[in-house]
């Protein structure tokens, strides 16, 4: 049984015409879930509210105060806490390097300078190894292989674009 304009009647307290009044009605001698809703609906709207004690105010107001203040205390002794805990890891993890840098600095650096050397040197290397064989392989591929690879990297492409548009497209209409 379809409740949902008895329902909406009910619950939105609209004035209705003497039809829908009517419908209402026959409704509700059939129904005992609307029959129901229809008296509790009642019983609220006859339910006389009591005024607050004294003071209600004043007292709701203070006490909110003193909640936003314990709430502000939690969020800065946690933010202190993760605070703490995070320049307690940043030492323990940086511990042995203070220390060797601390004991024999000027090893340290020289240490930390090899390192430097060794990564900017070897850098360089794999660069002109690449550069090698950019200039060597495309001899050796014939053109036509060529052809099939550029092919095969376009379709990928397009194929990658067909499928994000599908995904962000946003749908019109009624989707039935």
């Amino acid at each position: 049984m379809n409740h949902q304009p008895f329902e909406e009647w009910l619950l939105n307290d609209s004035h209705l015409i003497p039809s829908e009044k009517r419908e209402l009605d026959v409704h509700l001698r059939t129904c005992s879930h609307c029959a129901a809703l229809a008296e509790t609906g009642l019983a609220l709207r006859s339910a006389h509210a009591v005024a607050p004690a004294a003071g209600f105010v004043l007292r709701f107001q203070q006490r909110l105060a003193v909640q936003k203040i314990a709430e502000r205390r939690r969020q800065l002794w946690g933010l202190t806490v993760l605070i703490l805990a995070c320049a307690g890891l940043f030492v323990w993890l940086a511990a042995p390097y203070l220390f060797a840098f601390i004991t024999s600095p000027v090893e340290s650096l020289t240490v930390m300078i090899g390192n430097f050397l060794f990564l900017f040197s070897s850098l360089q290397a794999i660069a002109e190894a690449f550069s090698v064989l950019a200039r060597v392989v495309p001899n050796f591929i014939p053109p036509y292989v060529w052809m099939v690879l550029l092919s095969a990297l376009a379709g990928v492409g397009l194929l990658w674009s067909i499928s994000i548009w599908r995904i962000t497209r946003v749908p019109r209409g009624v989707s039935a």
